[in-house]
């Protein structure tokens, strides 16, 4: 049996490759998202980008909840799809508005990162997600 011919059938392999997804970019993503909670907990003036239009710290603290509360969420497996919500939303606006006119390498991170909540919000968190317990292992 040639090995790249086999399909992905097996839900277990699907749903660790799903918990090995999750956990990875939710801890990467908090690298991202505590900072910015410090930042905006410490007081003081802030200075964060608006590219909506809605004022620094209301920025901020949407950054902050899709960066590290949704973030959280998500290595969790908990309202996975819900959780991406935020975090496509922001890692769309980092991409092509706060960097919309630069080159592709300065936004190739948030846009490898919207893939990646593109991909959860699709298939969810899997077996080994909190999601899967509390709908009675239906998902």
């Amino acid at each position: 049996m040639n090995a790249f011919s086999k399909s992905i059938s097996n839900q277990n392999t699907v749903s660790i490759v799903l918990l090995i997804t999750r956990l990875a970019v939710a801890l990467l993503m908090l690298n991202h998202g505590y900072p910015k909670l410090t930042k905006l907990l410490a007081g003081g003036e802030i200075q964060f980008a608006d590219p909506l239009g809605v004022g620094v710290t209301f920025s901020l603290i949407l950054a902050v909840f899709a960066e590290f509360l949704c973030s959280i969420l998500i290595g969790l497996g908990l309202f996975t799809r819900l959780a991406t919500i935020p975090l496509m939303i922001t890692m769309f606006v980092a991409a092509f508005i706060v960097h919309g006119a630069d080159p592709i390498a300065r936004k190739e991170l948030a846009i490898l990162y919207l893939v990646l909540y593109i991909m959860l919000f699709v298939f969810e968190g899997g077996k080994f997600s909190l999601d899967y317990f509390v709908r009675g292992k239906k998902a």
